[in-house]
């Protein structure tokens, strides 16, 4: 059961993503970090939002992360925390987040399923970036090829 929410909501949120499939938006899914190293870490979903396709505005640009929990049991695991971005989530059904509400990070949003799309229960306020954007970008470009080229 765990891994059909879990396979719901991912579907939800690419939806979310980018509703159109426009390619000006730029998602990556199972974006990792320091791969091969200990402390690797791998981010379920990234966004990233350039301000405008100026070298400035690409580098004012802003990093979303969403992060998957199933139930409040994923929720209390150790793993897939990765809150690396400038606005970061949680995406989870509605009766986990009333069990872990309390033990969100301060700025961490939460979006939770309402009928067949997703809305925020609660906003993500913004926080300082755990990685630089060159890395975050590459690890993004990383792992959207890797879909690319096994898709085929």
């Amino acid at each position: 059961m765990r891994k059909e929410i879990t396979s719901t909501l991912a579907e939800m949120l690419r939806h979310y993503l980018n509703p159109n499939n426009d390619p000006r938006i730029y998602i990556a899914r199972e974006v990792t970090f320091d791969y091969g190293r200990p402390g690797q870490c791998r981010v379920d979903y990234m966004r990233f939002d350039p301000l405008n396709n100026s070298v400035s505005g690409i580098e004012k640009g802003d990093v979303y992360c969403y992060e998957i929990k199933s139930c409040p049991e994923d929720f209390k695991s150790v793993h897939g925390h990765n809150l690396l971005g400038d606005f970061n989530y949680y995406v989870m059904p509605k009766d986990t987040y009333d069990i872990v509400k309390d033990r969100l990070e301060f700025n961490a949003g939460v979006l939770c399923p309402n009928g067949d799309r997703l809305e925020a229960v609660k906003k993500a306020r913004r926080c300082d970036r755990k990685r630089p954007l060159t890395e975050v970008l590459l690890m993004m470009f990383r792992s959207a090829n890797r879909d690319l080229y096994s898709v085929h």
